[in-house]
């Protein structure tokens, strides 16, 4: 096990006129299951690469357990890496892809054995050791290469988005496997992927990238409770939050027929703010923001209802969660309220948060 030290780690392709990835710093824990997450290309599965040593580093350092390696080879860093496409040789048994690391390293047949059969029984593919891959559904296959991973016992474990090509009812049951079998293994981990949803379950910290640079690292709590800017608070949170641009006047953000007091905390530094409210957090009223409703997702004890509203002469859309039990219908007109302890405010211009 170890740390994990990005420092002001870049990297910029020849010919490239920005880099792919710019002043990274992050400091991951011994043991800490870090999710770096983003939209694509925003130079997550680079930062990942680099950290493997696929891909050289431009400027800056990289550090496990406190080493410099940045200008290390990948199998002298002592990392394990998961591909998204599982990288299994389908001539071989699911036992020889799980220990070729070891044999070319090698190590001795009695000791790839045994270390074989520990991950297996850890991971549950005991019974398909002498399978070939063929013959494996895709989530025993994406056990495997993680089988593989665990069999080297590394400083690090590396995943490339590893469960994109499982379905979406596998993609819940591995996760929650993978994030089981981390804490058990108590492996430092650094994941890769797109999916906010799969971000916010497993890691201990999620790292938001966007264009390249760090836009926020936090627990996943704090990053749904404090988003730090505007890009992180339409990016994080399934629905997404609802963002408006209205006015400040006499200390209160305008919002339909609402005056809402500003958090004594907020410093902003024009008469008009980015208001940031999160679908729970919207409540039917007798006044506040008009909504026109278009269509509404029914999901048994919640039903989300998606509209249309006005805010200071703009058109956005609306999304809301209300009773399950009591939806309004698809063309009904009814006002929210925003739950003023939960209002998120940003700058217009630079989109960072204004509030605490």
């Amino acid at each position: 096990m170890a740390t994990v030290t990005y420092d002001r780690v870049s990297l910029t392709y020849p010919g490239a006129e920005r880099p792919s990835v710019s002043d990274l710093n992050i400091e991951i824990a011994d043991g800490e299951f870090l999710v770096l997450v983003g939209p694509s290309g925003c130079g997550k599965s680079t930062s990942l690469r680099m950290l493997a040593g696929l891909e050289e580093v431009t400027s800056g350092r990289i550090l496990i357990d406190g080493k410099d390696v940045t200008a290390l080879s990948p199998k002298d860093r002592d990392v394990a890496m998961v591909f998204q496409n599982y990288a299994l040789y389908p001539h071989m048994s699911v036992a020889d892809n799980m220990g070729f690391a070891l044999k070319i390293s090698g190590v001795d047949k009695a000791e790839i054995r045994k270390r074989v059969e520990e991950a297996a029984q850890i991971l549950d593919l005991t019974q398909f050791l002498e399978r070939k891959p063929k013959d494996l559904s895709g989530g025993q296959r994406q056990r495997v290469a993680m089988g593989r991973a665990i069999v080297r016992q590394p400083q690090v474990f590396l995943m490339d988005e590893p469960l994109s090509n499982l379905d979406a009812k596998l993609r819940v049951q591995t996760r929650t496997q993978i994030a089981d079998l981390q804490r058990r293994l108590g492996v430092t981990t650094v994941y890769v992927t797109h999916d906010q949803v799969e971000a916010m379950t497993m890691g201990d910290r999620v790292a938001v990238l966007k264009d390249g640079l760090l836009q926020q690292c936090d627990t996943p709590r704090n990053m749904y409770d404090r988003p730090a800017n505007v890009f992180v608070a339409g990016f994080i949170g399934s629905p997404a939050m609802n963002l408006f641009e209205v006015p400040i006047k006499d200390g209160k953000v305008l919002l339909g027929t609402r005056s809402i007091p500003m958090p004594a905390s907020a410093n902003p530094k024009a008469n008009r703010v980015t208001l940031g409210i999160r679908p729970e957090d919207l409540a039917p009223a007798d006044e506040g923001l008009k909504v026109d409703v278009v269509m509404v997702e029914e999901l048994g004890a919640d039903a989300y209802v998606y509209g249309k509203t006005q805010a200071d002469g703009e058109e956005y859309q609306v999304m809301a969660r209300v009773d399950g039990r009591r939806p309004p219908k698809k063309g009904d007109t009814i006002f929210f309220a925003p739950k003023t302890d939960h209002i998120h405010l940003f700058d217009v211009e630079t989109g960072e948060r204004v509030n605490d």
